[in-house]
Formats: C-alpha cells, sequence, structure tokens
C-alpha cells in the first residue's frame, strides 16, 4: 500500500490536543500519534499517509494533515474512552492544518475525483488508489501548509520529472525508493550508528530518516533517484547536524570525523556510555568492526 487516507472523526477522538499537536510539528517538523486503522492489516511501515477530518457536514469535514506510517499495524486494548478495540499505526504528522484550514469535500472531490471521499468519510483508513497520489499531493501544494521558509528538496523525495521543490514540512516520500535504501543500508545511523530500535524497542522499528547524499541543487533535468547511491540512513540529530550552516550538506564522513574529535563539553561528567559512542565512532571512521 502506498498511502493510505485516515479518517479522524472529531466526536470519537475529541481527547486529542490537536492545536498542541499543529504547534509541535511547526516546532520540530514532526508529531508522533498512534492511530485506529479500523481492521486494515495491510498497511506498511513507510507508508504516506493523509488525514482526513471527517464531518456531518462539508464545513467540518476536510482534508487536514500529512504524515508517514512508521509501525506495522498492531493490536491495542481498550483504555478507557480514548481506546477501541481494533488496529492501531504508529504515524508521525509531519503537516498538520489548523482546525477551520482544512481542505474542503468540494475541492477535495473536483481534484481528485478518482477517490471515493464518500467512503472516506465513513471509514479509519482507506488505500489511495495509486494513479490518485500526484492528483492529491498537488492539490496539498496548492491549498496545504504555506512555506515560510525557502523551497528544498525535503529527505526521501523522489523527482518526478527534474529537481522537485517542495516546502518544508511537505513530504513527497516516495516509499519504494525508502524501502530500497533501508533494505541495503538497514535502519541504523549512517553517521554515529544510532538505532531507534535498539534504544526504544518495537515502537522504534524501522524508523530512521533518510538524506540525499547529491545535494539537490546539483540534479539536473531527467534526474532519476538511486536509492542505494543516492540515499543514507541519519538519525535526526544527525541530519540535521549535517545540513546546519552549511549550503552543501556535510558527508557522512565528515560528520564521523566531527563525532570522533568532538569530545565532551569542558566540565562534564563523561559516562561508559559516551565513551563507547565516541569510541565506536573512531572505528567507523577508521574501517575497523572489532
Amino acid at each position: 500500500m502506498a498511502a493510505v487516507i485516515l479518517g479522524w472523526n472529531f466526536n470519537r477522538r475529541n481527547g486529542w490536543d490537536y492545536r498542541a499537536a499543529v504547534e509541535q510539528v511547526a516546532e520540530s517538523g514532526r508529531s508522533l500519534q498512534r492511530w485506529s486503522a479500523g481492521d486494515n492489516r495491510n498497511i506498511l511501515t513507510g507508508t504516506e499517509a493523509w488525514l482526513l477530518l471527517q464531518g456531518g457536514s462539508d464545513a467540518c469535514a476536510g482534508l487536514i494533515g500529512h504524515g508517514v506510517v512508521f509501525s506495522e499495524p498492531y493490536e491495542s486494548v481498550p483504555s478507557g474512552d480514548a481506546d477501541a478495540p481494533g488496529c492501531y499505526v504508529s504515524v508521525v504528522f509531519d503537516a498538520l492544518l489548523p482546525l477551520g484550514e482544512q481542505i474542503r469535500p468540494a475541492a477535495l472531490s473536483a481534484a481528485v475525483p478518482a477517490i471515493p471521499w464518500d467512503d472516506a468519510q465513513r471509514c479509519s483508513s482507506l488505500a489511495v488508489p495509486p494513479g490518485a497520489e500526484p492528483d492529491l499531493r498537488q492539490l496539498w501544494r496548492d491549498y496545504g501548509p504555506s512555506a515560510d521558509e525557502p523551497m528544498q528538496l525535503v529527505a526521501g523525495t523522489y523527482p518526478p520529472h527534474a529537481v522537485s521543490t517542495v516546502g518544508v514540512n511537505r513530504y513527497e516520500r516516495n516509499p519504494d525508493a525508502r524501502r530500497v535504501c533501508l533494505a541495503f543500508h538497514g535502519t541504523s545511523c549512517a553517521a554515529c550508528g544510532f538505532s531507534f530500535e535498539a534504544s526504544y524497542g518495537d515502537i522504534g522499528t524501522g524508523f530512521i530518516e533518510v538524506h540525499h547524499v547529491v545535494p539537490p541543487v546539483m540534479l539536473g533535468d531527467g534526474y532519476q533517484l538511486d536509492p542505494v547511491a543516492d540515499l543514507v540512513p541519519l538519525c535526526p540529530n544527525c541530519h540535521a547536524m549535517a545540513h546546519r550552516g552549511v549550503a552543501s550538506p556535510r558527508t557522512v564522513s565528515e560528520l564521523r570525523s566531527i563525532i570522533s574529535a568532538a569530545g565532551h563539553m569542558t566540565g562534564e561528567v563523561v559516562s561508559e556510555l559516551a565513551l563507547e559512542a565516541q569510541a565506536d565512532a573512531r572505528r567507523i571512521l577508521e574501517g575497523r568492526q572489532d
């Protein structure tokens, strides 16, 4: 499943502090949520997710968010009014519109008629027909969050024709390219070796950011992305440092050198774990496997 629409029935999920989630996305670029998928157990890790606000009238309903699924479906034991029996997935939302700014049903039907929007209004999850994905992304570009920062190519993006220019927090990830990249490189950070699965267990399985090795500005017309050669997994910290303060991103080797040479802050009590991490960085840099 390449993309899925997740339904948000406001009356059934009124415990969600949506405004806080919107602020979290604005500040950090992501908001992690556990989401009901109904009886749909075919959703894969890396599936593009679109959030549809469900309501009794056009004034209340509409497309309101975008994210990526980063867990396989799992069962949840009911614990109070907020939970219901069924299948759940973990979703990292990377763009959320404020309430009242959702893209209305009339605009959805007109721009993407291949999606049965009436059905989407009544179910927890609905697979997006592959042929409808380009129109859906174009609609989001036209009516989704406005970009307050310069346009850039977002990690994991597959340029459709030439270099794709998309706003910050507008993710057009190609799940197939991401899966190929991670199948070859693994899900540990290529720079520091951090593994979300090792640190967080099941909820961290398969979670890592994907980074473009070649700066997008250097990609010419007709460029076709090679998921193995052009993409590498980086943890959010290393990914941020790769881009911080430079026009051209730092390479993985540069990040390893920086980590290896950084040492520790003055006056810091150095833990055994920190010493081991620094030794690991040096070993990776030197190409040793012991």
